[in-house]
């Protein structure tokens, strides 16, 4: 994923978490923030709660698969953090997935097909 499609600073994490809208599953949490760059951003967050950098890093690349070939269909202009919850680490690809499109619904961030 390019430079510029990642959130990576400290005070842009804090300001989605304050200011941005959240939506829940089981599996993830996800904040968005508008922006205003036309394009969307994502940042990931996975606690050491989870396991050890192995399994941190699985679920972080599977979340970011996740975005990645999804991005066709969501609303562009958007920041996004998703927050990992412990069930992440066990679950399935299609299981993460659909609960990302889900969370992502209940946002109204998926772009209606005519």
């Amino acid at each position: 994923m390019k430079r510029t499609m990642t959130v990576k600073e400290n005070y842009e994490f804090r300001r989605i978490y304050a200011k941005g809208r959240s939506g829940v599953s089981p599996y993830l949490v996800v904040y968005v923030r508008p922006n205003r760059r036309g394009r969307n951003r994502l940042g990931v967050t996975v606690s050491t709660k989870l396991g050890h950098a192995v399994v941190r890093n699985r679920v972080r690349r599977r979340l970011r698969e996740i975005f990645r070939l999804n991005q066709v269909g969501l609303a562009q202009g958007y920041d996004m953090i998703l927050v990992a919850r412990t069930r992440a680490v066990g679950a399935e690809y299609r299981e993460l997935e659909r609960a990302f499109l889900n969370v992502c619904g209940k946002l109204g961030l998926r772009e209606k097909k005519p």
